[in-house]
């Protein structure tokens, strides 16, 4: 896929039909360590991630001339920095004052040691350019107490700033992330009267652009150009949104705003109070060199062309970003490969690729080289779209044009191919990088790991970290990517692996992000355990947990139904001084929901309100349901109007749940009017609401509107098995057996049948017609979808087999066999069933598993298979499993006399019905019904019609009851009442939400 090929670039058309997509960052190249024959084994690089583009190119130092060189060097290899001054053998003048300055810049403590040496000199006179490299230098190393008392001492020495120095503290300020105060020195500027130059507004715009306030940047940029700055637009409150003060932020940050901010702001308040009278009070500042008040400037510097054009990029503002490109052309203003870049960028991120390549064209024609990093942008763009073949032609094009590809080539390439699962196509790119000395970055790391594991091959995946722990340590935010991506797919070892792997810490501790993902990888695997004892023995690792940590887990144990562990941490984190997310809140209530403890629910809504955390559409609605799940309408609705109170609009999950409330108390106005508010709601009618109103009419017995609402559902394809049953149950109910069956066949035939309670409701109705072979067969489906019947489902079985006609006392013993668990009841049952209604492979089958069976066996089951293999007509085996029975030592009971004499009378053996006679009528086996019946069967089977008679004649007088008065040849066992074959109560079958307020 790599090799050289001369294959032409993709045609404009692939151009034309690019959609737009959002660019991924690339990264700032890093130039590895080559050895030097042997390529090196797969290694970490720790690279800074920086946006696109970032072509600065480093300028080649020009060499001193002079005394210079050898002054450096002696400073550069001496530890004090003061001696090593004091042996100059001459003064040095105020240009290389400004170079041994910079030089040392590198440590702030060298620099100002340096300036407090010259300082001290006499002679020196201190000047702005000095004080500037040193006020970098402290800015730069984030040393904001000596960078004010080196201003502070800059003012004493009556050295006014310049522009320069203004333009470097709002820099240095700016990277720092201290925004606000960055800012703050521009007022300053203007209570000393100085107007930003051009390098200043560019620094200014840079800082406004980086922190995403891009009006602000361009109401800046354009009253520069006409001469003025709003220093009331220039007021920000940007703690919440840069995230000040917050645990989470970065190191720069918490030693930054949070810190500082007060006491800076105190220090500028009165630098300004000294000088407060100097100028008008004003909120406008005016540039004093305009000759008139209309005059306008523009910008002459290609940096600040640059820098604009990609403040209008990131705004979306493409046209102003091509205007101010065409002005800089037309103005003269020199181009260069960084200015261009950024076109490209703008352009091919917002789905313009066939400009970006036009701009490529035009680039040449101005004489611009395209650099590694042109290619870099173009290889991104075509790999966002998903074009790997045009991904890989960039590629090529690189080594093409004499350049060599670098971390960010190698990194995006690898992005797009592990992202499409490209194995073979991962692994000879990493190949080639080794063989040309490339190292792979740490940053594709948790890519590759997660494509190996997508593909099932987590080997690989461990090898790959085992190169990288020989040859290098990953940053703990690759760490932490790679733990998620096993995470991601349940493979919390493999994690545990990372988090615990064998490393040198040095000293270090373990990123709290880390400690988060190893939580969450347990909670995925649900080892709800693990993720508490880690979370505990966190603080022993020195690492304390943060907003993050708790919210995550608190959400992880309510959605575990742990809500009590999941309250005490959610207080715990109150005490810690965080304030829990609304969806930590929503977690916690809708598991009080969810567990039927509805007071504790309402008394954490409170404590969300008196902590000051706006409840949203899902808190509302997981009270809503909850009450609505207890008929507690009332409540539901006061839920609901305090929801539409606080502003929030009712959605589908909300109204369903409140029509259920309508519908579980029988209100049908109320329903219907939810009903049609639903219908008004963008999407309509869910399923589940309809279902609800289905239900409602069928409850209230209006057979006509439950049609119509079904038929309506039917016909859109959108109902489903409880829509199905619900109406199959009605048409039951109502009489309207023959509509139940057809509903139940369709059910069938529409392939709905996917659960238990599905499978029970149309058991009911087949038994409820007498259907009986069809309950057989619905049996026997129903097994094979691995659907394992209830207590619901054996209740309507055992009912089959008394209206079928298996002898009561057999019928007796299978359910209380079930009841008691024993071995093989359930089997024992689907055997009767299938027997009884003919279905004699399924029940020899069936009973051959637990006949031929290791397991103990009772009465029960050898009595099943001795009926099974007689109604099959293998009299036979059925005598064969009678005598097993005995030589078991298992005693026949009543139930076996009752099959045995069937089998008998099946077989002509006349004596074998006597006996079994001749023992019922001593006494030796109980008297019963059932066991007469089967012998005057026997009799009439074997033609002895006397003896059936004689046996009748006995069973008469034994009786003595009317109840056996008149006994016919053949008993015919009518269907019971409908309602013996109701499964469970009214509410297993209830419609219920197919939401849940997690």
């Amino acid at each position: 896929m790599f090799a050289a090929s001369s294959s032409p670039f993709p045609s404009s058309t692939f151009v034309t039909t690019t959609t737009t997509r959002s660019p991924k960052p690339l990264f700032a190249p890093f130039s590895p360590v080559t050895p030097p024959l042997l390529p090196p084994p797969l290694r970490c690089l720790h690279s800074n991630t920086l946006p696109l583009p970032t072509n600065k190119k480093k300028k080649k130092k020009k060499p001193y001339g002079g005394v210079l060189p050898s002054i450096l060097h002696s400073l550069n290899t001496a530890a004090d920095v003061a001696r090593a001054l004091a042996s100059l053998p001459d003064s040095l003048t105020p240009k290389e004052i400004t170079v041994v300055l910079k030089e040392q810049a590198h440590d702030w403590s060298r620099a100002v040691t340096a300036f407090e040496w010259f300082k001290s000199q006499t002679g020196y006179s201190p000047n702005a350019i000095h004080y500037n490299v040193v006020l970098r230098a402290l800015g730069k190393a984030q040393q904001w107490d000596r960078l004010r008392l080196c201003w502070t001492d800059m003012a004493r020495n009556s050295v006014l700033p310049t522009n320069n120095t203004y333009s470097m503290l709002v820099d240095v300020y700016g990277k720092a992330g201290l925004v606000q105060e960055a800012l703050l020195w521009i007022r300053h500027m203007r209570v000393r009267g100085f107007f930003p130059d051009e390098v200043t507004m560019c620094t200014v715009v840079k800082v406004l652009k980086d922190v995403g306030e891009f009006d602000r940047a361009h109401r800046f940029y354009k009253g520069w150009c006409h001469g003025r700055v709003e220093l009331d637009d220039l007021d920000l409150d940007l703690e919440s949104s840069l995230g000040f003060g917050n645990s989470n932020s970065n190191s720069k940050t918490n030693n930054g705003s949070a810190s500082m901010s007060i006491s800076f702001k105190q220090f500028l308040s009165t630098e300004l109070f000294k000088i407060g009278g100097r100028v008008p009070a004003s909120d406008t500042a005016h540039s004093t060199n305009s000759s008139s008040s209309n005059a306008t400037q523009k910008p002459r510097l290609s940096s600040t062309y640059n820098v604009l054009i990609d403040l209008y990029g990131k705004a979306g503002r493409l046209s102003d970003a091509a205007d101010l490109f065409a002005e800089m052309l037309k103005s003269g203003v020199a181009v260069d490969v960084w200015t261009f870049n950024t076109m490209i960028f703008i352009c091919g991120s917002h789905g313009n690729l066939g400009e970006a390549e036009a701009l490529l064209g035009k680039m040449e024609e101005k004489g611009v080289s395209p650099d590694t990093k042109t290619y870099n942008i173009f290889l991104s763009l075509y790999a966002d779209v998903g074009d790997i073949d045009a991904t890989v032609c960039w590629y090529r094009r690189i080594r093409e044009a004499g350049l060599c590809p670098d971390e960010v080539t190698y990194r995006a390439l690898l992005g797009v191919l592990c992202n499409r699962n490209m194995v073979r196509d991962v692994e000879d790119l990493i190949d080639e990088m080794e063989r040309g000395f490339v190292c792979v970055d740490e940053h594709s790391v948790p890519g590759i790991v997660e494509m190996y594991v997508g593909e099932g091959d987590v080997d690989k995946a461990n090898d790959l970290l085992k190169k990288f722990r020989r040859n290098g340590e990953l940053s703990s935010s690759i760490r932490a990517a790679v733990m998620d991506a096993f995470a991601e797919k349940g493979l919390w070892e493999e994690a545990e692996d990372v988090f615990y792997g064998e490393r040198d810490l040095a000293g270090r501790k373990r990123d709290v992000l880390e400690f988060n993902v190893m939580i969450k990888a347990y909670g995925r695997a649900k080892l709800y355990d693990k993720a508490v004892s880690l979370f505990r023995g966190m603080k022993n690792h020195g690492t304390w947990p943060n907003e993050s940590t708790y919210n995550s887990l608190v959400q992880m144990l309510s959605g575990a139904d742990l809500v009590d562990q999941a309250r005490d941490l959610m207080d715990e984190m109150q005490e810690m001084g965080f304030k829990p997310l609304c969806q930590t809140f929503s977690a916690v209530i809708g598991c009080y929901a969810r567990l039927d403890q509805l007071s504790d629910a309402v008394s954490v809504y409170e404590e969300m309100v008196r902590a000051g955390v706006k409840p949203n559409e899902v808190v509302f609605g997981s009270l809503i349901n909850g009450f609505a799940e207890h008929s507690s309408l009332e409540e539901a609705l006061e839920y609901f109007h305090m929801m539409e109170e606080s502003g929030l609009s009712a959605n589908l999950v909300v109204l369903t749940s409140l029509l259920k409330s309508y519908c579980k108390v029988g209100n049908l106005e109320g329903a219907k009017a939810i009903y049609e508010r639903m219908k008004n709601l963008e999407g309509g009618l869910d399923l589940v609401a309809c279902n609800s109103m289905i239900g409602l009419f069928a409850d209230l017995g209006l057979v006509s509107e439950a049609k119509l609402a079904f038929e309506n559902l039917r016909e859109k394809g959108r109902a489903d098995a409880i829509s199905y049953s619900t109406i199959m149950y009605l048409y039951k109910d109502v009489g309207l057996l023959d509509e139940a069956i057809e509903i139940a066949e369709e059910m069938k035939l529409s392939g709905l049948l996917r659960d238990c309670v599905s499978f029970n409701k149309v058991l009911v109705c087949y038994a409820t017609n007498g259907q009986f072979y069809e309950c057989g067969e619905l049996i026997h489906e129903m097994i094979s979808q691995k659907q394992l019947p209830n207590d619901g489902t054996f209740k309507v079985l055992f009912t089959i087999l008394k209206k079928g006609g298996i002898p009561t006392e057999a019928v007796a013993q299978l359910e209380s066999s079930y009841q008691e668990g024993k071995p093989y009841a359930r089997q024992t049952t689907f055997t009767a069933l299938y027997s009884l209604v003919g279905m004699h492979t399924l029940a020899l089958e069936s009973a051959q598993t637990f006949i031929e069976s290791e397991v103990d066996l009772d009465s029960s089951a050898y009595n099943v298979a001795i009926y099974a293999y007689s109604s099959a007509g293998d009299i036979h085996k059925a005598l064969t499993i009678y005598m097993k029975m005995r030589d078991e030592h298992v005693e026949p009971d009543l139930v076996t006399y009752i099959y045995l004499v069937g089998c008998y009378g099946k077989a002509g053996m006349v004596e074998g019905v006597k006996r079994i006679y001749s023992q019922l009528e001593y006494g030796e086996i109980e008297s019963s019904e059932s066991l007469f019946k089967a012998i005057i069967d026997a009799y009439k089977i074997c033609n002895r019609k006397d003896l059936a008679e004689l046996v009748s004649q006995e069973m008469k007088f034994t009786s003595n009851s009317e109840e056996y008065s008149e006994i016919e040849s053949e008993t015919e066992y009518e269907n019971g009442s409908e309602a013996e074959y109701e499964v469970g109560s009214e509410a297993e079958y209830e419609v219920e939400s197919e939401t849940e307020y997690d």
